[in-house]
C-alpha cells in the first residue's frame, strides 16, 4: 500500500559478512525525495520506481553504521513516514493554550498591528463570533438529560455565581503593584464557568457531561445578570469607583447573550446546520480559540509600554496567585460535595461520582471571554485593560493545564483499578 512501509528486511551483520542489505523499502513517491546514501548511512543506494505512487529503495553498506543509535533513528523516521505528526498532534490537542500564548507574545513583540485592530473595534467582532459559535455547538438534548441531577446542578450554579465570587474579597486584600493584577484576578473570580473546557474535561473524565453542559449554559446566561452586581459589591467599592451596572448589563446582553441565542436559533433552524456543526465541532473549536486569542493580543498590544515596566518577579507572583485561586476553588467545591453527600446519604445524587466530577471541574473554572468583555465594557474605570487581563490569561491557561493533569491522573487510577480487578 502506498504511503506505508510495506516490507523491510535487514540481514544482520552478525550472521553475514558485509555488505548487508536493506531490501524492498516501499514508500510513496512523495516521501522518498529526502533519501540519500548519507541519510541512511550506506555506501550504495538505488531507488526503483514500481508504480506512479510507490518506489522500492535498495541500499547496501560496508559499515555497521545502521546498528548504532543514529541508524535506529533513521529507520524509525522511515517507519513513521512523517516526523512532524507528533508535533501536529500536540498542536491540535493544545490549540487553545498555544493560541493564547501566541496572542500574548505577538502583543509584546509587535504592538502596532494589535493597536490598529483595536482601533477598528475588532474586539467586539471577535467576542460576537465566540458566542455565535458557542450557540451553534449547543445541544438541547444534553440539557434535558441533566434533569435527574438537578439538585447537584443547582448547587453548582450557586457555587459558580454566588459562592466562588466571595473569594474576590480575599484576593483584594493582597498588595501588589500594579494593583490591576490583583483587581483583574478578583474580577476573574466573579465570572461564570468556562464555555467549553470544563464540560470537555468532564466528558473525558467519565463524569456527567450533560450536567456539566447544563451548568455551563445556565451559569453563563444567568451570569450576565449577576456579574454587574458582583463587581459592584465585591470589587468596585474596594477601589473607590462606581460601576455603571445598567450600562454593563445592557452591553453584556448585546455582546454575549444575543449572539449566543442567535447561534442557537441558527442551529435549530434546519437539521443540516446542526449536522454540519456536529461534524465540524473540532473546526469550530479551533475558530473559537483563534477568536479568543485576538482579545489578549489587542489588550497586550495597547498596554505593552506599561507591561514592560512591570518586574518579572511581580508578574510571577500574580501567576502564582492565579494558581492558588484555582486550587482554592477545587478544594472548596470538593469539600462541599463531600459534606453534602455525607449529609444526604449514599443514594443522593451528590454521592454519585459522575455528578461530583462535573461539579468539581465546571464550578472551579472561570471563563476568560466573559471577563475580557466585562473589562472592555468598564472602559478603564477600574484600571488599565491590558494589566487587568494579563494575569487572567495566565490563570485561564493554568486552570486548563492543571485540570488536564488531574483528569489524566483520575483515568490512570481507574485503569489501574480495572487491571487489578481483572487479575
Amino acid at each position: 500500500m502506498a504511503g506505508t512501509l510495506q516490507f523491510l528486511k535487514v540481514q544482520s551483520p552478525a550472521t553475514a559478512t558485509p555488505p548487508f542489505r536493506i531490501r524492498h523499502l516501499r514508500l510513496p513517491t512523495s516521501q522518498f525525495s529526502f533519501l540519500s546514501s548519507r541519510t541512511l548511512g550506506v555506501s550504495r543506494l538505488s531507488i526503483t520506481p514500481v508504480s506512479t505512487s510507490t518506489v522500492v529503495v535498495r541500499a547496501s553498506t560496508n559499515s555497521q553504521s545502521l546498528q548504532g543509535d543514529d541508524g535506529g533513528k533513521q529507520l524509525s523516521l522511515l517507519k513513521t513516514g512523517n516526523w512532524a505528526e507528533p508535533i501536529l498532534k500536540f498542536a491540535s490537542s493544545n490549540f487553545l493554550p498555544l493560541a493564547l500564548v501566541t496572542g500574548v507574545t505577538l502583543g509584546f513583540v509587535n504592538p502596532t498591528l494589535g493597536c490598529l485592530a483595536h482601533k477598528y473595534h475588532l474586539t467586539k467582532f471577535s467576542t460576537f463570533g465566540i458566542f455565535i459559535i458557542s450557540g451553534l455547538t449547543l445541544r438541547s438534548d444534553a440539557i434535558g438529560a441533566a434533569a435527574e441531577a438537578w439538585p447537584v446542578g443547582l448547587f453548582g450554579l450557586v457555587s459558580i455565581l454566588f459562592l466562588t465570587p466571595l473569594f474576590s474579597n480575599v484576593i483584594m486584600l493582597v498588595k501588589l503593584q500594579p494593583q490591576e493584577f490583583i483587581t483583574g484576578l478578583a474580577i476573574f473570580s466573579c465570572m461564570p464557568t468556562t464555555l467549553s473546557s470544563g464540560a470537555a474535561l468532564t466528558q473525558l473524565a467519565g463524569g456527567n457531561s450533560a450536567l456539566a453542559l447544563a451548568m455551563t449554559v445556565l451559569s453563563n446566561l444567568l451570569g450576565i445578570l449577576v456579574i454587574p452586581f458582583s463587581i459592584s459589591k465585591f470589587i468596585a467599592s474596594g477601589v473607590g469607583v462606581s460601576v455603571p451596572t445598567e450600562q454593563l448589563l445592557r452591553s453584556l446582553v448585546l455582546t454575549l447573550l444575543l449572539p449566543l441565542i442567535l447561534g442557537k436559533v441558527l442551529r435549530e433552524s434546519t437539521k443540516s446546520v446542526a449536522d454540519f456543526c456536529d461534524r465540524n465541532r473540532k473546526l469550530l473549536s479551533v475558530m473559537n480559540a483563534a477568536l479568543l486569542s485576538l482579545v489578549p493580543w489587542m489588550q497586550i498590544s495597547r498596554s505593552r509600554s506599561l507591561l514592560m515596566m512591570v518586574k518579572p518577579a511581580v508578574f510571577l507572583q500574580a501567576v502564582c496567585l492565579g494558581v492558588l485561586l484555582h486550587a482554592a476553588l477545587l478544594l472548596f467545591n470538593g469539600l462541599a460535595m463531600g459534606i453534602l453527600s455525607t449529609l444526604l446519604g449514599e443514594k443522593s445524587p451528590f454521592a454519585k461520582k459522575q455528578n461530583a466530577t462535573a461539579v468539581l471541574l465546571v464550578a472551579s473554572q472561570k471563563t476568560l471571554p466573559v471577563m475580557v468583555s466585562v473589562v472592555e465594557q468598564l472602559g478603564g474605570a477600574i484600571g488599565v485593560s491590558g494589566l487587568l487581563v494579563l494575569p487572567c490569561v495566565a490563570a485561564h491557561l493554568n486552570q486548563i493545564v492543571f485540570d488536564s493533569f488531574l483528569v489524566s491522573l483520575w483515568l490512570q487510577k481507574a485503569n489501574t483499578l480495572e487491571v487489578a480487578k481483572a487479575a
